[in-house]
């Protein structure tokens, strides 16, 4: 993934081609997600990651053998970003709605922890591997790797994971596919938590843009241009998640799973205001540590919420919603703030939706039917 954006960043020097690109990652994975959730109710999720990860595999080994034959177009690039999104829609409801089937319901706290820790790891160490391997080999010899790696994650779900299909799969359906789409969102409709949750989890989202895609440039207008400090600065952030995720594993969080969530949402508000004063580079860099480990605070429950509330039977189509989410509006919401920091100061707009995801916590945390999400253990 990396050595796809870098090369059209490189390669095009435009700020266009970019925004295509990031078009291209996430526009697929909004408008498959919901087919992607439905799949995950009525077929084995296990092959469907399986099929999914394959898929991506063959695009990316058609692609190093395109390039090792000295055809490199850029709308080549665009259409590996595309496809690879697309697996993407279909592989994480998957995933979301695959665990419960293997982990015990008292577990999957601490286990979605020790997943999102290991994934941290992974978003830490990738970049820096990326640019070794593109200063070592051509571009289509790291796209080799990826395909190897794919076709070994392939192998662990094969032959060393045996688990039974759920038990919607193994039924003889009679429903469309856009009837069971529409089931999916009559059931997240009607249920009594659902709505308000992810109405919350959106209005976050949107308010956490400006910190997520804008303190790079606040660093290079503040404290300096030079890459050791962007470097620094994704560090801390990275690490924070590590810490954040390995003391939830440990701890397990609160029993109320929706006051973990509201303590990390508190803390992110309180960075995002702290960001936005701005301190000295070392203190900020400590504000980005800390704020990672509230992301990670937060990431976690919010899984394991839907894991614990959610009926297996619908369980992929709800998760295909919050794929939806998360791929979609803090994107869509940089079309508002990425043209805003030219006008303002971005200081200026990190103490606005800091100050305002203060205030969403607060009405969250007075909010009954969201306390209640957090205590409930079944599925309404």
């Amino acid at each position: 993934q990396y050595a796809l954006m870098w090369h059209v960043t490189l390669t095009s020097g435009s700020g266009l081609m970019m925004t295509l690109y990031i078009i291209a990652g996430f526009v697929p994975t909004f408008l498959i997600a919901p087919f992607g959730g439905v799949l995950a109710d009525r077929y084995d999720r296990r092959m469907l990651m399986v099929l999914a990860d394959a898929g991506i595999a063959l695009v990316t080994l058609a692609l190093g053998l395109v390039l090792a034959s000295g055809f490199d177009a850029l709308w080549l690039f665009f259409a590996a970003a595309a496809v690879r999104s697309i697996g993407q829609a279909v592989q994480q409801p998957a995933v979301g709605a695959f665990l419960p089937q293997i982990v015990p319901q008292d577990k999957l706290m601490r286990v979605n922890s020790i997943n999102g820790t290991v994934l941290s790891v992974i978003s830490l160490a990738s970049p820096a591997l990326a640019g070794l391997l593109l200063s070592l080999l051509p571009l289509q010899a790291v796209f080799f790797i990826d395909v190897a790696t794919a076709i070994l994650a392939i192998c662990v779900l094969l032959f060393a994971l045996k688990t039974q299909a759920h038990a919607r799969a193994l039924e003889k359906l009679r429903v469309s596919w856009f009837a069971d789409l529409r089931d999916g969102f009559a059931y997240i409709r009607s249920h009594r938590y659902l709505v308000p949750f992810f109405t919350f989890v959106g209005l976050l989202l949107v308010l956490v843009t400006p910190s997520a895609f804008l303190t790079p440039l606040q660093t290079a207008r503040t404290y300096g241009r030079e890459v050791w400090r962007l470097t620094a600065l994704e560090i801390a952030f990275s690490g924070g998640m590590v810490v954040g995720g390995a003391l939830l594993a440990a701890w397990g969080g609160f029993a109320n799973r929706m006051r973990t969530v509201l303590v990390s949402v508190m803390a992110m508000g309180a960075c995002t205001v702290a960001l936005g004063l701005p301190p000295s580079y070392p203190v900020y860099l400590g504000v980005m540590l800390v704020y990672g480990i509230a992301m990670a605070w937060y990431n976690t429950p919010v899984q394991v919420l839907l894991q614990e509330h959610v009926e297996s039977a619908y369980l992929g189509r709800v998760y295909s919603v919050s794929t939806m989410l998360f791929t979609s509006v803090m994107p869509l919401s940089m079309l508002f703030f990425g043209p805003l920091a030219e006008v303002i100061r971005i200081e200026w707009m990190l103490l606005g939706s800091g100050t305002l995801i203060l205030a969403l916590g607060a009405a969250a945390l007075l909010n009954k039917t969201l306390h209640a999400f957090g205590t409930a253990k079944i599925a309404a």
